[in-house]
């Protein structure tokens, strides 16, 4: 705690209720749970434990709100606005959200402030700019015998149920939020129970920007209560989520009831490809780098290494040079390069794929296990001899561990390798050949591909995956369509 600003402190130490109808609310059945540091295990504060009755109050709150004249006959310009704000407020109170994160998360702060809290910034003001170009179009039908005037307009989907993850707990919400607000929609969030102090905090923030009451609440609370009771709720129009490919399912499941709109940002298991002709000076740092960011935790995470048969020792190896030279450490602490996993439950599950690896024959060039003492940590891992049925190789790990795999010839069966996954979120390749890397990214099938770089986001680039790595993009002009209906209108003008 003494790594923590003032402000950071206080906030800590204020009770953590929950935002309904622009109020601060105790969970109806006065439960509260704890919030942990996973640097240390230890708790940090409590928050309250919502459920069915709160979740149905928030959507309430929210559809009160969205036929409210106070939002609905807010002009594009003023929504704008607005959303521009909470921008700028997030950008002030920077480094108080940056600390937040990495004492809730985990994370390096120098990482939550450069790369979380930035981000989430970027989002509000690219979204904001959008909010006076959601227009329709006038559209000239070919029907004989009459005169018709036809044009569509588009309209807030309504009242948005958002359910996001532990790993960028700030970026999620912003990356929800944003397009949400820009478009009209009111919205409830459901945060991760692992790590709901920034978004809490954020949910300052858009109140102090201007926010209406109950046009954003938030929810804190456990999946199995309060994220199923929302994902099922008959008022709520949409369901937004961002979490695994098992609970996508549920939460498919539960909208089904009401035929609830359904986008989802789920699981990877990302192809990282070096071919023989790139440039190592690069290709080895981005490959560490796709893998160990955000400590692995991170969904498109190239955590499938395949590198040229002539070039594999000396990727595999510097890799794991790179890998057992990163600093291990309190996100707090600025020469941490790497903090813990977000909880117990998270550091056993990496543990275990680790344990199944080592048991189906795979060897680690470094790491490979928990680092003893208190925390959550485990060793950044490059695991070889790995073959494309063991678990390792085919189920998302989520923490620092990368598989690594040598090819001989960049042909068909090393991208049928690539693809042979039940995701498709993102990948990677690395060349000097334009025209291969071209091709091989026209074959890979996967939302985003990176081709000599790796986790490069900007908020006007769309995001999300294929098949099993869910439904729907997140961000650029894309997802503006996920929040709004369009309507098509036909006038007999005689």
């Amino acid at each position: 705690m003494n790594a923590l600003s003032v402000k950071a402190i206080d906030f800590i130490r204020q009770p953590k209720q929950m935002l309904i109808n622009g109020r601060w609310e105790s969970a109806a059945s006065g439960k509260l749970f704890p919030v942990t540091n996973p640097a240390t295990g230890e708790t940090i504060a409590h928050a309250a434990e919502g459920d069915k009755a709160d979740v149905d109050k928030a959507v309430k709150a929210a559809r009160a709100a969205l036929e409210s004249k106070v939002w609905a006959a807010m002009t594009p310009s003023d929504r704008g606005k607005l959303v521009w704000r909470i921008g700028d407020l997030i950008l002030k109170y920077a480094d108080e959200l940056a600390e937040l994160e990495a004492l809730d998360n985990g994370k390096p702060v120098t990482v939550a402030r450069s790369a979380d809290v930035a981000l989430a910034a970027d989002i509000f003001h690219y979204m904001a700019g959008w909010a006076t170009k959601l227009h329709g179009l006038t559209i000239p039908i070919s029907i004989s015998g009459g005169n018709f005037h036809s044009y569509t307009r588009l309209e807030p989907v309504g009242v948005v149920g958002q359910i996001i993850p532990w790993n960028f707990p700030l970026l999620m919400a912003a990356w929800k939020l944003a397009p949400a607000l820009t478009t009209g929609c009111t919205v409830v969030l459901k945060v991760a129970e692992e790590t709901p102090l920034s978004a809490l905090r954020l949910g300052e923030i858009m109140l102090e920007a201007g926010l209406p009451d109950g046009v954003v609440n938030i929810i804190t609370g456990f999946g199995e209560t309060a994220g199923a009771a929302l994902a099922a709720h008959p008022m709520v129009d949409k369901i937004a989520f961002t979490g695994s490919t098992d609970v996508g399912r549920l939460i498919v499941n539960a909208a089904a009831g009401n035929l609830k709109k359904v986008t989802l940002e789920l699981g990877g298991k990302s192809p990282n490809i070096v071919l023989k002709d790139a440039d190592l000076d690069v290709a080895i740092p981005g490959a560490a780098n796709a893998i160990f960011f955000n400590h692995g935790q991170c969904c498109v995470a190239g955590s499938r290494l395949y590198v040229d048969h002539d070039i594999f020792d000396e990727v595999a190896e510097g890799v794991a040079d790179i890998a057992k030279k990163i600093v291990l450490g309190s996100g707090l602490d600025p020469q941490t390069q790497m903090g813990p996993l977000v909880s117990d439950i998270q550091l056993n599950r990496v543990c275990g794929f680790l344990d199944s690896g080592f048991q189906e024959g795979a060897k680690a060039l470094s790491g490979g296990k928990k680092r003893e003492g208190a925390g959550y940590f485990v060793e950044p891992t490059v695991l070889v001899d790995t073959t494309p049925q063991m678990k390792v190789v085919r189920e998302e790990i989520f923490g620092p561990v990368v598989v690594a795999m040598p090819f001989k010839d960049v042909d068909e069966k090393i991208i049928q390798q690539a693809n042979d996954s039940i995701y498709g979120l993102a990948a990677g390749v690395w060349t000097r050949d334009v025209g291969k890397a071209h091709k091989i990214a026209h074959q890979l099938k996967a939302g985003t591909v990176w081709v000599n770089c790796y986790n490069v986001f900007d908020a006007a680039l769309p995001f999300g995956g294929y098949k099993q790595s869910g439904w729907g993009r997140e961000m650029g002009a894309a997802v503006l369509t996920h929040y709004t209906e369009s309507k098509a209108i036909t006038i007999n003008i005689g």
